[in-house]
């Protein structure tokens, strides 16, 4: 009896315990209990999966929440297109406003043939890095350092290295994510519309005299190709010139004046 005593009242003691935590537990499931809209988790299947930051937010889900809740536009993902767009806006029962794609473009021509450098750099591999010695090793504080840190860092493989040491963007890979943009010390790529055609490659805002001192093919912000376009179509803002693609109509008028080629036709008439 007293065996039998000994092994039931341990039984029971640990049977009552388990009782009372799973009462517990189930009561603080009760309490604690926070409801997941389930839209979240169909509209983050949506997007595009590499937490890129185009949206302004920390992640995917972050994104998806922000939609859901109405804090964010149901095309706030950058790195997905129209269908998709179209495919949230059903599942949220609302309509999607239309906007122009955007791609990124590396806004500099200056390789090493025709930008000068002060010193060789022989440093990290990463052009923040090279930032910080001296501002960089090239002469134009302005242009790009050819050190690949947007193509490292572009989730969607959108970009190489071109054999001039200039970045090169692939459109049909590019999102228009951003990250190229953010990471890149001196801000040389920059986000187009893109149907655009014809744009500055340039990113200096140094007045004439310097650019030529420093850069073969840099924009020297002479008004050249203001005076010559017709539609008025390009304004020159801090010694750059910036042309405004919806005034544009592709009469190369700019291109043709431009004395150091810094205009150029970045995609087929």
């Amino acid at each position: 009896m007293e065996v039998l005593s000994a092994t039931i009242y341990p039984m029971l003691v640990m049977g009552g315990l388990a009782a009372i935590y799973a009462l517990g537990l189930g009561i603080a499931s009760k309490v604690f209990y926070v409801y997941v809209d389930p839209r979240i988790g169909q509209v983050e299947e949506l997007l595009g999966g590499a937490n890129c930051g185009g949206c302004g937010y920390a992640g995917c889900s972050d994104c998806a929440a922000a939609i859901v809740e109405g804090k964010a536009p149901v095309n706030a993902c950058v790195a997905v297109g129209p269908d998709k767009w179209e495919a949230i806006a059903k599942i949220l029962g609302k309509t999607v406003e239309a906007g122009e794609r955007k791609v990124a473009h590396i806004m500099c021509r200056g390789d090493r043939q025709k930008a000068k450098r002060r010193f060789q750099y022989m440093g990290i591999e990463d052009c923040r890095a090279a930032a910080l010695v001296s501002g960089g090793d090239k002469e134009c504080q302005y242009g790009c350092l050819g050190l690949g840190t947007c193509v490292k860092n572009c989730p969607f493989g959108a970009l190489s290295m071109g054999e001039n040491g200039i970045p090169v963007v692939d459109r049909d890979k590019c999102t228009g994510c951003g990250t190229c943009t953010r990471v890149c010390p001196r801000g040389v790529p920059k986000l187009i519309p893109e149907s655009q055609k014809i744009a500055t490659v340039c990113n200096s805002h140094d007045g004439p005299p310097v650019v030529k001192k420093l850069c073969e093919v840099g924009c020297l912000g002479c008004g050249v190709c203001k005076k010559v376009c017709p539609e008025k179509a390009i304004t020159i803002e801090n010694n750059l010139s910036v042309v405004d693609p919806s005034k544009c109509t592709l009469c190369g008028k700019c291109i043709e004046k431009c004395p150091t080629g810094a205009i150029q036709q970045i995609l087929p008439a």
